[in-house]
């Protein structure tokens, strides 16, 4: 099964989207664009920048969780894991995110 970008409207009226990996787990989470064109940009600019692993940043949290970032080439951050135990699954999920964004299908959802 191959991954699927899933662009949504948020609470507070903005288009968001995430990348779920085939198994449907949510690697990738968007920030909020204010129109969909922006977040449909934000999704090819994850396609663009996955491929360079030098856009992706892993943090530890003070509970001890690992997150990665991506940013784009001006440093502004497209998007955000969710927490890990271990910086090797953090990584696994970059490893993730890179394999699935590539060629994934893009498909809105109401919420």
């Amino acid at each position: 099964m191959t991954g699927k970008f899933e662009v949504y409207k948020d609470k507070a009226g903005e288009f968001r989207f995430r990348l779920k990996a085939g198994n449907n787990q949510v690697i990738l989470t968007g920030e909020g664009y204010k129109s969909k064109s922006g977040c449909t940009k934000g999704i090819e600019s994850v396609r663009k920048n996955a491929g360079n692993d030098s856009r992706f940043a892993v943090n530890q949290d003070k509970n001890g969780k690992f997150r990665f970032t991506l940013k784009a080439a001006n440093g502004e951050v497209i998007g955000q894991s969710q927490s890990y135990a271990s910086e090797m699954s953090c990584k696994k999920g970059i490893a993730s995110v890179q394999k699935n964004s590539v060629d994934s299908q893009i498909i809105e959802i109401s919420e």
